[in-house]
């Protein structure tokens, strides 16, 4: 009688509890527990169905000895194992460049764990693929494979050096000290293969809600006013800006991208549009502002008290500045894995106070979904004392 074998087609892999295997020409994912995951193993071809039984058996609860033999004839019927020398046995594997197409839509459709399989078989084909390490990490970090995504972006910044955004990712990735800010480069590049979707995948894929939340700030502290000068900092397409407008008399926005500042300009909201770094901005600038706005851009920032500091400066008297974050444990900040800064409440509390600006509103709620999981957001108005 034949050895069973493992299905050459079927693509397995370790997770917590067993294995995971997929079969890319049915498009089936199974889940294989402890045991299961151990007599796929034995079943490479080289042993008889007498041989895994005695291995295996002893790891059965008494009197389960024939789940041995269940179990194998169950995964020869769903197509995981095959008999050696059958004809299922020499089933064609799908090429690289097939697997590299189906990974995408797998990770497209949200299949992730699958998507991951067909990913790690094609750089194991094509290890001088560049393009594909670069999606392995990207799937490596959707189902939590810290250290692979780590391998793979590395492989990849191996061959693309100047590709400032993995350079950023790598830092966060590697646990080494994080830079003051996210670089200029990074943000640009960033944004320059990101503007022609942002707005779908923020708002539909990433369910965003920052500016919500954050007009809901600015409303508790300065209600219904009109005709306000009014700075929105990293305004991005006008997300923020559409909330913003009715509290404006004129409006100016700032960004570091300028494919994202020609989208704003679509809006016809903004008086005027200018690329710049907003720090920079800031410190160049001579005018004064009643309320200044950003939202979701402190995510570049580690410290933020030089931002604070410069836009408490261009506030007039009895003017706020409002602006988000994503909230994380850590003091002062945090270089998350995806390349983002998250805060503690209190680096807020310490930079306002050091800027000479009041905490007036400071809340926290829900941001934006990132790899199926919620952000939660810090949401705060800063005012400047006096009488506007």
């Amino acid at each position: 009688m034949p050895n069973p074998t493992t299905n050459p087609v079927v693509l397995l892999s370790p997770v917590e509890n067993g294995y995971v295997a997929y079969d890319p020409v049915s498009d089936r994912l199974h889940h294989l527990n402890p045991v299961a995951a151990l007599i796929a193993e034995l079943c490479d071809g080289s042993r008889s169905v007498d041989d895994i039984r005695e291995l295996a058996g002893p790891l059965m609860p008494e009197g389960k000895m024939g789940e041995v033999d269940r179990w194998i004839d169950d995964a020869m019927k769903v197509g995981l194992l095959t008999w050696q020398g059958s004809e299922s046995a020499n089933r064609r594997e799908l090429s690289a460049a097939e697997l590299y197409t189906l990974a995408k839509r797998l990770k497209q459709s949200n299949k992730v764990q699958t998507a991951y399989l067909c990913g790690k078989r094609v750089v194991e084909l094509k290890p001088d693929d560049w393009d594909a390490w670069y999606d392995l990490g990207e799937i490596c970090q959707c189902v939590n494979r810290r250290e692979e995504a780590r391998a793979a972006y590395q492989k990849y910044f191996e061959a693309h050096p100047e590709d400032a955004e993995i350079e950023h990712l790598l830092v966060a990735l590697r646990d080494d000290a994080p830079p003051p800010r996210t670089s200029d480069r990074a943000i640009q590049q960033i944004y320059k293969g990101f503007a022609a979707s942002y707005e779908a995948r923020m708002l539909e894929d990433l369910k965003y809600q920052g500016p919500e939340h954050l007009g809901e700030g600015i409303r508790s502290v300065i209600g219904d006013a009109t005709g306000l000068t009014v700075l929105d900092l990293g305004c991005g397409s006008g997300l923020a800006g559409m909330r913003l407008k009715s509290w404006a008399g004129h409006m100016t926005g700032v960004d570091l991208a300028p494919q994202m500042i020609e989208l704003a300009a679509k809006r016809n909201i903004y008086d005027r549009l200018e690329v710049g770094e907003i720090t920079q901005w800031l410190e160049d600038t001579a005018e004064r502002f009643d309320l200044i706005a950003s939202c979701d851009c402190i995510i570049y920032f580690g410290d933020i008290f030089p931002i604070v500091a410069a836009a408490a400066k261009r506030l007039k008297p009895g003017g706020v500045f409002a602006l988000s974050m994503e909230r994380g444990d850590r003091y002062p900040f945090h270089l998350t894995d995806t390349g983002r800064y998250e805060h503690h409440p209190n680096h807020v509390r310490d930079a306002a106070a050091a800027a000479g600006l009041n905490v007036a509103y400071l809340n926290e709620a829900f941001l934006r979904m990132e790899y199926g999981s919620p952000v939660t957001g810090i949401f705060a108005v800063l005012k400047r004392e006096g009488t506007a």
